[in-house]
């Protein structure tokens, strides 16, 4: 590329960047700013600290079933132990999660527990129906030790809409 095909691209692109920083003299700025943060999500990637640490690959597919995926995966917990799964939802939108009425995750309706191995890790394909449609929610989870009922990894509050 030339010289001066450079210098017009770069003075091209200058232009543009100052027109959308809402400069005085360019277009002027959105009158609201929305933060993906603030935004309710129909998928979550759930972070679970602790004792180990673990992850929810929480998915609601594209179907006319209102269920979501619960992708599940723990590490570093105490090997050829049992955990289970649980969530509590606050119907106040807020990213505060209050609520403390913990429902066991599994299959369905069914509690499944997550078994490690050896070295702590284990997984577990989980599933749950959601109703209804269009319902925003804040959303907490943690990992608890079935035998003991001990907490030993929780995640942060999460903002979910179920969608279809």
């Amino acid at each position: 590329m030339r010289s001066s095909t450079r210098h017009i691209c770069a003075a091209t692109l200058a232009l543009a960047l100052v027109g959308c920083t809402g400069a005085a003299d360019g277009p002027a700025a959105p009158a609201f700013e929305v933060s993906e943060a603030a935004l309710p999500h129909v998928n979550l990637n759930v972070v679970l600290r602790g004792e180990g640490h673990g992850f929810v690959r929480f998915r609601q597919p594209p179907d006319d079933e209102v269920i979501v995926n619960l992708d599940t995966r723990v590490r570093g917990l105490s090997p050829h132990a049992s955990y289970q799964l649980q969530r509590a939802v606050d119907a106040v939108v807020d990213d505060d999660c209050t609520s403390t009425t913990w429902l066991t995750l599994g299959k369905g309706p069914t509690p499944q527990a997550i078994l490690t191995d050896g070295l702590g890790n284990g997984q577990e394909q989980l599933w749950r129906s959601v109703s209804p449609v269009g319902a925003t929610f804040d959303i907490h989870f943690r990992v608890i030790d079935a035998a003991t009922a001990a907490v030993v990894l929780q995640s942060e509050c999460y903002q979910f809409v179920i969608s279809r």
